[in-house]
């Protein structure tokens, strides 16, 4: 029987080309984004996905998809000029009203966000229904309680969030003339102004905009 114990050959990692492929199918294989650690996880012990992924951004550009960066994650999307390609013949409304585009804005621009800040800043209050749209909408999500006299819950904007309006991070968040040129802000709140309303938000629910979203493959 023939020793192997000390072949170095049995614990080489895979080259750079056999890990570029590795993080290509595993991507390609993935509804959702993936982190370079759940990539590391996956991949033998020794492999370096994020040079992987360095050498695959280039090696796509120009191409019809690329890779992209989305949250502390990577997946591969159409190209941005030719997503119209994608784009059904139907279009889905949701109706979002006045006072989830506000409240929306509000955890995208100061997450994390509790609900008392929240309401400070619209100067009403937040129903919970409202949070629980945006939450079922997968747009926002629970964070970390704050250290603060009883713990409030805060509440951030998702990676499917920045994945649908094809952001990075919140950070690459558009200012406020392009999210009312968007329709995601009221055009008739006064200029400088924070996302703020009069009403509460009984009253807002009917005064609805509309956001369509288009499916996409």
């Amino acid at each position: 029987m023939t020793d192997t114990t000390e072949d170095p050959s049995l614990f080489e990692a895979p080259t750079e080309g056999e890990q570029e492929r590795m993080v290509e199918a595993i991507l390609f294989a993935s509804a959702d984004p993936i982190s370079l650690r759940e990539l590391a996880d996956r991949m033998p012990h020794g492999c370096e996905p994020g040079r992987a992924i360095d050498t695959l951004q280039k090696r796509y550009e120009g191409r019809g998809f690329r890779l992209v960066k989305v949250g502390d994650a990577w997946a591969f999307r159409t190209a941005p000029d030719l997503a119209y390609l994608m784009q059904k013949e139907t279009v889905e409304v949701r109706k979002l009203s006045r006072a989830a585009i506000e409240t929306l804005a509000i955890v995208a621009y100061h997450q994390p966000v509790t609900r008392a800040e929240i309401e400070e800043i619209r100067g009403v209050s937040v129903s919970r229904g409202t949070l629980d749209q945006l939450i079922e909408m997968d747009w926002i999500k629970l964070g970390r309680r704050k250290m603060t006299p009883g713990r409030p819950v805060t509440f951030l904007v998702t990676q499917e969030f920045l994945d649908h309006f094809g952001l990075e991070s919140a950070r690459d968040l558009p200012g406020i003339k392009e999210l009312r040129a968007a329709g995601l802000l009221d055009n008739r709140l006064p200029p400088g102004r924070e996302v703020t309303g009069n009403q509460d938000d009984d009253e807002d629910e009917d005064d609805d905009d509309q956001v369509e979203m288009f499916d996409e493959d």
